[in-house]
């Protein structure tokens, strides 16, 4: 009896870790249609801001050291809560998770 309990759970254990894995990879796409969806219209696709909308309102390029080395929660809270009336607030437009996934896609950006 303990032998198949053991397989049991030997089992749950690998289909989670199988679910967590392969859910991260959906996560990070999902990030990128969102930033596509709510933020390149004005930060472009690769995150200049270089685009008609981003020169219009003076977007900051995403991957620069000014955006770059504010921290993830400074980031957070400008997503959350818009920035200088230009950039709409997204908290009532996003949930907590899909911002925190963007502020990782943003410093992705950095590296590319």
């Amino acid at each position: 009896m303990n032998n198949p309990m053991r397989r049991m759970s030997q089992a749950l254990l690998l289909s989670g870790a199988l679910m967590f894995a392969l859910n991260v990879p959906a996560r990070a796409d999902d990030s990128a249609s969102l930033y596509k969806a709510k933020c390149a219209v004005c930060h472009a696709p690769d995150g200049s801001g270089n685009n008609v909308m981003g020169k219009q309102l003076g977007a900051k390029d995403l991957r620069s050291d000014e955006v770059q080395k504010k921290s993830d929660a400074e980031l957070n809270g400008i997503i959350t809560n818009g920035m200088g009336g230009k950039m709409p607030a997204y908290k009532d437009k996003l949930t907590a998770d899909q911002i925190k996934g963007l502020v990782t896609y943003i410093r992705e950006m950095a590296k590319k």
